[in-house]
């Protein structure tokens, strides 16, 4: 869960109380988000409540609520068709305009993505929309119960079974869904798009990103979520897309609501997040990242390490001034690469690097690779020029930390 999930309730569109929760940050709120959950699914379904969660680690608030008659949302299920899911929508779209602010993203998962994808145009405040496992169009829910829809149109009503529940499923439910032309819609989204979808799902299969990616205009984008199933069901896989979606989606929501003081632009600050036992938010200046433990160690494996972060400075620093040097001097090096290799070893075994020091020590073990090749001569100077990377030298030099204790607020 995020830092803190707020439960909310709204009218949906048969005037129905819907159930809703709120996952928002730890800190302030970049910008809000509304996540629909897979057919006959609901607000609490894993993808939705582990996406929501990570994305509110990242500083975006999420709305995910439980469509008419589903969930602990009221109304009957049977009344409702694929029109009343997007007028759901446009309901928690409203609640979101009049509560807090109208939401920037919209994300759906399975149907909900095709909902989300039919709703999108009617949301002029959004500027990024993501679908994870969608179909291309609402007929395809009716694969679901494909040996039902004979007795669903001669009888009007059959009683199916979907993921070991029943549902009834009216008439009016399947004439419905060939009222959407979900492509059409597509087409004249003008929003950004990002297409999440697994090779090998056999719920929605992969041709259905193919069809949205080729009826939708730029800027689009597509993810494979390579051995992932159609519910994310694997942590991980909900994970990843929470990060990718968030990073990606920081291109069109800019900073959001997120201010902060001039003097700070230099301060790193590091919270806990909530989710998991070690996963930390990271904010640098505009920029967000996770740290984390990896799961042998009690963590999510989330984000980097904490001595995984020191490699990536040495390695970041080392680049850039060896890039500097190179540009400097004229040398046509190409493409620089560092691999930083952090182990802590004893003293005694490392030798000639560790000398009058006992017990262990950290030692980073620095690769450099230009893909320009470099004249071998070359090798022992630019060894040099990467040894006066400030952040080597600090490393080398050691450090001050002092430390404060404040009360939170």
């Amino acid at each position: 869960m995020s830092a803190r999930s707020k439960v909310v309730s709204f009218k949906g569109a048969y005037g129905d109380d819907l159930a809703a929760l709120l996952d928002l940050p730890a800190g302030p709120v970049r910008a809000y988000a509304i996540f629909a959950h897979c057919f006959t699914c609901s607000k609490d379904v894993f993808a939705a409540a582990r996406i929501s969660g990570a994305l509110a680690d990242q500083g975006i608030g999420v709305l995910r609520f439980d469509f008419t008659g589903l969930g602990m949302s009221g109304g009957e299920f049977a009344n409702t068709n694929f029109s009343s899911n997007v007028a759901d929508l446009l309901c928690a779209v409203d609640f979101m305009r009049e509560e807090l602010e109208a939401p920037s993203i919209l994300v759906g998962h399975s149907l909900g993505g095709a909902a989300i994808l039919a709703a999108a145009a009617d949301v002029p405040e959004a500027k990024a929309v993501a679908t994870i496992g969608a179909p291309a169009d609402a007929t395809h829910v009716r694969r679901h119960f494909q040996t039902d829809i004979e007795k669903i149109e001669t009888e009007g009503e059959a009683s199916v079974e979907l993921a070991g529940r029943h549902f009834s499923i009216r008439k009016q439910f399947l004439d419905d869904l060939e009222e959407h032309n979900i492509r059409m819609r597509i087409s004249s989204l003008r929003k950004a798009l990002l297409i999440f979808h697994a090779p090998l799902d056999e719920a929605v299969g992969i041709e259905n990103a193919s069809m949205i990616f080729e009826a939708a205009k730029h800027p689009k984008s597509f993810v494979s979520l390579d051995d992932a199933d159609h519910l994310l069901t694997k942590r991980r896989d909900a994970l990843y897309v929470a990060q990718v979606l968030g990073a990606w989606a920081s291109r069109y929501i800019g900073q959001g609501n997120i201010a902060r003081d001039e003097s700070d632009a230099d301060i790193v600050t590091v919270s806990e997040t909530g989710t998991g036992k070690f996963q930390q938010r990271v904010a640098v200046g505009p920029h967000l990242l996770t740290a984390d433990e990896p799961e042998a160690h009690g963590g999510l494996n989330s984000g980097p390490t904490p001595y995984d972060f020191l490699s990536i400075a040495l390695g970041a620093c080392t680049s850039m001034t060896l890039r500097m040097y190179a540009d400097r001097k004229g040398l046509e090096l190409g493409a620089i690469s560092v691999a930083v290799d952090h182990k802590r070893i004893h003293a005694s075994d490392c030798a000639g690097c560790a000398e009058g020091r006992e017990g262990y020590i950290d030692r980073f073990e620095r690769t450099i690779r230009v893909s320009g090749g470099l004249d071998p001569s070359l090798n022992e100077k630019i060894a040099e020029i990467a040894g006066k990377c400030p952040v080597h030298k600090t490393l080398e030099a050691g450090s001050v930390v002092v430390t404060k204790v404040t009360k939170g607020t």
